[in-house]
């Protein structure tokens, strides 16, 4: 008699549809608004460096916000595997500094770019050891701080949130021409 065995593994890229990634960041800015979400992961970070103090949202709250950001980062790594030009260069004629946030001009034009550098520095793997670093550091007081620098994955993780963001505005606009 043969056993069936259930494989419980996530199968992340396995059978996807044709811009699932599209799909689940553009779910992902439904479910959390932009500023906010960098706001919370300011305080995330604030809160995880500060050796006397924990952060007062619900953890319920912080752990809804850890699963979106693991996922929102899986698919940003599967966006830029398919090494695809999705959008045209947009010109920069009429773009204020404030609308550029922490996005260079080429990071603007071109916001897979972000993405590229930052899974390039980093694995999906390390994103997530920071992630889950913060989380754990900002809900409790401990004498111990993070051993490695966590400013970059949180610089590109801001990046991310920025360049994501425009990256479904483009392809809104884009639908909404059409």
């Amino acid at each position: 008699m043969k056993k069936n065995r259930t494989d419980f593994q996530t199968r992340l890229g396995k059978g996807r549809k044709k811009h699932y990634e599209l799909q689940q960041m553009e779910t992902f800015f439904q479910l959390n608004d932009l500023p906010a979400t960098k706001e919370l992961l300011n305080t995330i970070m604030s809160y995880a460096l500060k050796r006397n103090s924990w952060i007062k949202e619900e953890p319920s709250v912080i752990y809804h916000f850890h699963q979106a950001m693991r996922s929102f980062i899986r698919a940003g790594y599967f966006l830029i595997l398919k090494e695809k030009k999705l959008f045209v260069n947009i010109q920069l004629e009429d773009v204020s500094p404030l609308g550029l946030g922490l996005l260079s001009e080429k990071e603007y034009q071109n916001p897979l770019l972000v993405f590229k550098k930052a899974f390039k520095e980093y694995s999906v793997k390390e994103f997530d050891y920071f992630i889950s670093g913060m989380v754990y550091f900002s809900l409790g007081i401990y004498d111990n701080l993070p051993e490695r620098n966590m400013i970059n994955p949180y610089i590109h993780l801001i990046k991310m949130l920025d360049a994501a963001y425009l990256i479904i505005e483009r392809r809104r606009n884009i639908k909404g021409r059409t």
